[in-house]
């Protein structure tokens, strides 16, 4: 009979259970290492790779056995999977007779609610809905009544508006050659038109969303969604042959989509445009000849890169893969090689351009390095590793115009505070899986056992936790100076979500022990919810979905704090008589301020919700009432070792007082350690992988993965 023995084709007599045989232990390590293999092999199988890979990995489609197409065994394959994530996707039902929602790990909703699985410490921990969002319904209620064209006055106001607000951040229209066709077309008449009536309709919308406060006859608390839904409408979504005003129009309603919170139509409309594009190779360089026009030859340029913007930038948002490979791009950057005045008439900073599409690159390559399924040779932290250097070195070459001005905040430009504002967000979304794992080692080493270990976390891990913690205190500080200064859009979607991405980092930064974290983080924590319940009342539908998630982590925090007696071990920063506990970063624990009460429902009677508008700078009172107590401040961390000394009270600087710069955290000595490792010493130590076993991973939803599809 056949050996039963692993890899063994030789005849026994014997059957093997009754036979005792010496075996190497490299032989053993091989069988170990098959194990792994068919493991690997079993979970590719339900969830093939996606086809995007980074710029160092191997092109080639693969199958789920990591053979090639041509049945080959592909050298680049490997069996490491993605250590903070399960090997199943997550799905939510939302609506029993309707298909699930895939829900995609990099969203922050989803980040949100792991955090709150880590709190409740249950798996089951339902994923929030998204609720407030403007309906198929009321769409078509919006373009049901009769919507003309207004008046040349404010047709020319709606415009500009649009122009001004829009075209500084990102190329979606010639400036000059729309404001001269808007003035073409009521000279002669010719509104029937569709192309430009799609166009336009979509411009006075932003323009309306810019200036005022309601439009309750659309059935929408957004304004300039009537003219929305007309553009909508009208716009032909499969034509034969699109035009560069076709493509112009589905980038204003991808972006205005946003300010819906309809995520899911801007993702497909930003598909639908790079789809079209890629018929008209705008993924080329066109030759001369055919178009001799240098503006028309560098807006196709800028257009074509303002769809890759949009596609990286929306596909992070929800998880979703980008939908092109960088290697199927061959068309130049933008240049600015036109007469001065044609260019500024025409076209915005071509150097902030290229950073934002610098950015954008780093971003898809973040969402796929960091949370997909797709597996890779290096280790999680060589691939960290990666992105960090390429975020360093994006700060390091960002022109000096584009840099924040930390002396006089209010100075700063709104291109250049929303590019940093996406940077910060690209640094959290590196690093916060990283925040949350340093989290769960600070639970485990608090409740294990009366007297912890302090050396139980590595350098690396407390690198990259200090630099989540960094960039969003860095947010924050930028959106809360917007706040108070006015200048804070009332109906803009990513304010909103910048601050609710740095508002959870910030809640798990105020348990994470000095000096890493700091308990006056839960009072950013509490500011934030605040401002977001304010742009919630004031009509921001985004800011209603994110408000409604900090409360449900809110929620989370104070049964979570009593359970494990937090508070009771917490140092006072005032040096009260309270008793000490040390983290696993060897210094003891920060104290944990109350939660005071931010849900409209628990505000004391009496209370005055104070709104502040768009454009008008006011005071905020009642507001901020946390933001200027004595310990709503930070200190400078110090450089961080493997024991770390008792740290006494927190000496920081205002966050007002923009002491923050966005290159701040990669100063660090510690960062720039990190960044120095070779790959392999960050190969042979890897506390993320190595923490995680091979079935439950930092995001692992075995539990709830499909739980909801009855």
């Amino acid at each position: 009979m056949k050996c039963r023995l692993v890899g063994c084709a030789d005849e026994c007599r014997y059957p093997a259970r009754d036979r005792q045989v010496k075996v190497s232990e490299s032989y053993l390590e091989q069988i170990l290492a098959e194990i792994q293999r068919l493991r690997a092999q079993s979970a590719s199988s339900a969830n093939t790779p996606e086809a995007r890979p980074g710029p160092e990995a191997d092109h080639t489609r693969l199958g789920p056995d990591g053979q090639d197409e041509a049945g080959n065994e592909n050298d680049n394959s490997t069996s490491v999977r993605n250590p903070i994530i399960g090997d199943r996707a997550w799905f939510h039902a939302y609506d029993p007779s309707a298909p699930p929602i895939f829900v995609g790990e990099a969203a922050c909703t989803a980040f949100a609610t792991r955090f709150r699985q880590f709190l409740t410490g249950s798996n089951a921990t339902a994923h929030i809905r998204r609720t407030q969002y403007v309906k198929e319904e009321n769409i078509a209620l919006a373009n049901a009544g009769e919507i003309r064209w207004p008046s040349l006055q404010q047709a020319r106001l709606l415009v500009k508006i649009a122009i001004r607000q829009i075209s500084c951040v990102y190329h979606v229209l010639l400036r000059k050659s729309t404001l001269d066709k808007l003035e073409e077309i009521y000279r002669t008449g010719d509104f029937e038109c569709t192309v430009n009536q799609c166009k336009f309709f979509a411009l006075f919308a932003f323009g309306e969303a810019y200036s005022m406060r309601s439009e309750p006859a659309s059935g929408s608390r957004v304004p300039g969604t009537s003219y929305f839904a007309r553009s909508l409408s009208l716009v032909q979504v499969l034509p034969e042959r699109t035009s560069i005003t076709h493509l112009e129009t589905l980038l204003l309603l991808s972006l205005f989509s946003y300010y819906l919170n309809r995520r899911h139509s801007a993702y497909v409309l930003i598909g639908s445009a790079m789809r079209l594009g890629l018929c008209i190779g705008l993924n080329h360089n066109i030759p001369e000849s055919q178009l001799i026009d240098p503006v028309e030859r560098q807006h196709r340029v800028r257009i074509w890169w303002t769809i890759y913007i949009f596609d990286r930038m929306w596909a992070s948002k929800m998880g979703l893969p980008s939908q092109i490979l960088d290697d199927d791009i061959h068309l130049d950057m933008p240049s600015s090689t036109l007469p001065n005045q044609t260019y500024d008439e025409q076209f915005t900073d071509v150097e902030f351009l290229k950073a934002n599409i610098n950015l954008a690159r780093i971003v898809g390559e973040t969402t796929a390095k960091v949370y997909s399924r797709r597996k890779y040779n290096e280790t999680f932290l060589q691939r960290v590793q990666k992105l960090l250097k390429a975020l360093k070195n994006w700060v390091d070459t960002l022109p000096e115009h584009l840099r924040l001005n930390v002396d006089d905040p209010e100075m700063n430009t709104k291109q250049v505070t929303s590019i940093h504002l996406a940077f910060n967000q690209c640094v959290i979304l590196t690093t916060r899986p990283t925040l949350l794992h340093l989290l769960k080692l600070t639970e485990t080493s608090t409740t294990s056992s009366p007297n912890p270990p302090q050396e139980t976390v590595s350098q690396p891990l407390q690198t990259l936790g200090e630099a989540c913690i960094h960039a969003a205190r860095h947010s924050h500080s930028i959106i809360l100076t917007k706040w108070i200064n006015g200048s804070l859009p009332v109906f803009g979607y990513f304010h909103a979500h910048y601050l609710f991405s740095a508002s959870l980092v910030l809640a798990m930064s105020a348990f994470v022990p000095l000096p890493l974290g700091s308990p006056a983080d839960l009072n950013a924590f509490e500011t934030s919810l605040e401002v977001l319940a304010n742009m919630s009342e004031n009509g921001n539908l985004a800011a209603s979905e994110f408000y409604h998630n900090l409360q449900s982590v809110r929620g989370c925090l104070d049964p979570w704090r009593a359970d494990r007696g937090v508070a009771s071990r917490c140092t006072s920063r005032n040096g009260g008589g309270q008793s000490q506990s040390r983290g696993p970063f060897g210094a003891a624990a920060g104290p944990s301020a109350p939660l005071t009460p931010s849900t409209p429902s628990e505000r004391p009677a009496g209370y005055e919700q104070t709104s502040v508008p768009a454009t008008v700078a006011g005071s905020v009172p009642n507001l901020l009432s946390t933001y200027n107590q004595p310990n709503f401040n930070y200190s400078h961390t110090p450089t961080i070792t493997t024991t770390l000394p008792e740290q006494g009270p927190s000496q920081i600087p205002d966050r007002t007082a923009g002491g923050f710069t966005t290159a701040m955290a990669f100063m660090e000595p510690t960062m720039q350690d990190f960044l120095a490792q070779s790959d392999l010493d960050l190969g042979l130590l890897n506390p993320v992988e190595t923490f995680m076993d091979h079935v439950e991973g930092l995001y692992s939803g075995h539990e709830f993965s499909f739980y909801l599809l009855y």
